[in-house]
């Protein structure tokens, strides 16, 4: 499932930050010849290797071919990864499925059904890997239950993006404007995100034993034993349930929730039959271990770190595309697409930052927690004895290679191996435990670091700073390939404005102006350097009032006869400035407090004018 929970962000992180283009590049005959084009190479590709894994298993028995079909699996999600990332960047569906009248209301149902979309792919995946894992796992099973039975496994993966994509449409849907506001903003997104998923990490225990379809274990041995067990370690508990999944064969235990009351311990039918009462009590204790140990706990910290890292990277991996140079020069010839291509850049950055977090660091931790829920029944129970036996009963009927590990989990050689060193030497216990303390430490310092980091970027001098210089260095590429486009320049005028360069900005106004004489904008803008700049130097009423004449005339919007305004006053004419700021006031309903200080200012300067001897 942990790979799966991978695969499936990779595809809503493709989904999400795509940007189409204006048009689609097919029309739609040829998007869905291609569609069906593709999904046929997948379908054919997947069932002729899996034929030929099952025809070798049938020829020279299924020993060494375990980790082939993991591979095969993997290599499979991988290409079925890559044909989804082609129906979106090339064939554009979704700016086809956008155009529909029932999907076009909520854009839930629109990322639904590309989630959809990639579940068939791994159907498909799933029905063509059934006869090689039945022969080699040794799984009676049919083909329906399997697949089923993948689905359901898999569920969980996306149901906190289900049930908060659904939230938002609602609060967008809803007459309230705050919670409207609240996701609008960065900050407000993360808070939204983490406490919408603390809720969720505490009840989705009784969301998923439904749909996983788990029943209580009935009274009996086993479950007076499990019991016992529970409570020997002091563990609360709502229930422990019977795991049905792939029809109760498949070999393996668990628990979820962090509060006791959404609580469950889950075994398997399978699981059951083939452990005796040590075994049982040492893969019990082994769970509880997850527990005690504050596992699951740190897997939610873990979770939320990938939010916070997500945050604070979002703009330095854009920073990077554009220092970087790797977009803008390659696809000279495509400067239409460039948002689009951008984006894909931006989502291969973005996926290969989750793939190092979640396949190493989060891989490093769950291994290791791993090996500490070992090292907790060992110390619960006195010995391993009952923990290694199980794990070679385990791998021995699931066919599982002992010198085999993965990405979250040792070998079981490694398992049993570091269980029979630490029942020699109790030190080597003290020693795991002390180097996942500091591994934790470390890793809350660099999240809090990041943290740290990403706040600075949105709201403080460093990112503020980053942002201009961004926002600069693409308008002077895009003033490179059109250099008579006035708008341009008048972008680049405020930014100059915004960091006090006040020559660049005055010297790129006056630029726009000679390209386009009838910019009220323009003229407005410099007119109001010239009349209110901060560094007298920079100060010019004549030109001021010039430039505000010609751009009330243009449109005389409130703020550009406020601009006219000021430059009357700067120039003495109060009775002018009276009259152009109440025609603005007259004409704005929203800023009435600020137009009428104005007026205030002008009267003031008008009276004391009035009452000077001589004048």
């Amino acid at each position: 499932m942990y790979g799966n929970f991978i695969y499936f962000i990779l595809v809503l992180l493709i989904y999400s930050t795509y940007v189409p283009p204006q048009e689609p590049y097919l029309g739609s005959f040829e998007t869905c010849a291609l569609f069906v084009a593709l999904l046929s190479i997948f379908i054919i590709s997947t069932r002729r290797v899996f034929h030929a894994l099952s025809a070798k298993a049938d020829m020279n028995g299924a020993r060494g071919l375990h980790g082939r079909f993991d591979r095969l699996c993997t290599r499979q999600a991988i290409m079925a990864i890559i044909m989804f990332a082609i129906h979106v960047y090339v064939l554009n569906i979704k700016l086809f499925v956008s155009d529909l009248p029932v999907l076009s209301a909520s854009p839930t149902l629109i990322a639904l059904l590309f989630i959809v979309l990639f579940t068939l792919h791994l159907v498909i995946i799933w029905t063509f890997a059934y006869r090689p894992y039945a022969r080699l796992f040794q799984a009676n099973i049919s083909r329906k239950s399997y697949v089923i039975s993948n689905m359901l496994f898999n569920f969980p993966v996306i149901l906190p993006w289900l049930l908060i994509s659904i939230l938002i449409d609602i609060i967008h849907h809803l007459p309230y404007q705050a919670p409207k506001d609240l996701l609008a903003r960065p900050e407000g997104q993360m808070v939204f995100f983490t406490a919408f998923l603390l809720v969720l990490v505490v009840v989705a225990p009784s969301l998923i034993r439904v749909f996983w379809r788990c029943g209580p274990l009935p009274p009996g041995p086993k479950r007076r034993q499990i019991e016992s067990m529970c409570a020997r370690a002091g563990l609360g508990y709502n229930n422990i349930l019977i795991w049905p999944i792939f029809e109760g064969r498949l070999l393996t235990a668990g628990v979820m929730g962090l509060v006791q009351r959404f609580r469950y311990i889950l075994v398997t039918e399978g699981l059951l039959q083939i452990l005796n009462d040590e075994e049982l009590d040492a893969v019990v204790a082994h769970e509880i271990g997850h527990i005690k140990r504050k596992h699951l706990l740190f897997y939610l910290v873990f979770f939320v770190g990938f939010i916070v890292l997500s945050y604070a990277v979002f703009d330095l991996v854009l920073y990077a595309l554009l220092y970087a140079n790797l977009a803008f020069p390659v696809f000279e010839g495509l400067r239409a697409e460039m948002q689009s291509l951008t984006s894909i850049l931006f989502t291969i950055a973005m996926a290969a930052i989750l793939l190092v977090y979640f396949r190493f660091v989060f891989g490093y931790f769950m291994r290791n927690c791993e090996r500490q829920a070992d090292l907790y029944a060992f110390c619960l129970l006195g010995n391993s004895h009952g923990l290694v036996s199980s794990l070679e009963k385990i791998a021995m009927h699931s066919g599982h290679a002992h010198d085999r590990p993965s990405w979250h989990h040792f070998s079981i050689r490694q398992r049993i191996d570091f269980l029979k060193k630490s029942e020699l030497d109790r030190r080597w216990i003290i020693r795991h435990d002390k180097k996942l303390q500091r591994s934790v430490g470390l890793f809350l310092v660099g999240l809090f670091a990041i943290g740290y980091l990403g706040y600075t970027m949105n709201f403080g001098r460093m990112g503020h700073s980053l942002n201009s210089h961004f926002l600069q260095t693409v308008l002077i590429k895009e003033i490179e390939q059109t250099p008579d486009n006035p708008r341009l320049y008048t972008m680049l005028a405020s930014l100059h404005y915004e960091n006090e360069a006040y020559d660049k900005a005055i010297a790129a106004y006056t630029k726009a102006i000679e390209l386009n004489p009838f910019d009220a904008e323009a003229l407005n803008n410099l007119a109001w350097i010239y009349a209110t700049c901060d560094r007298q130097e920079y100060r010019d009423p004549a030109k001021a009032l010039l430039l505000a004449r010609q751009a009330a005339a243009l449109s005389p919007e409130p703020h550009i006869l406020d601009t006219l305004a000021e430059s009357y006053f700067i120039n003495g004419l109060y009775e002018e400035a009276i009259d152009a700021i109440r025609e603005a006031l007259a004409k704005d309903a929203q800023d009435r407090a600020y137009y009428e200080g104005q007026l205030r200012k002008f009267q003031r300067a008008m009276e004391n004018t009035e009452g000077r001897p001589g004048l």
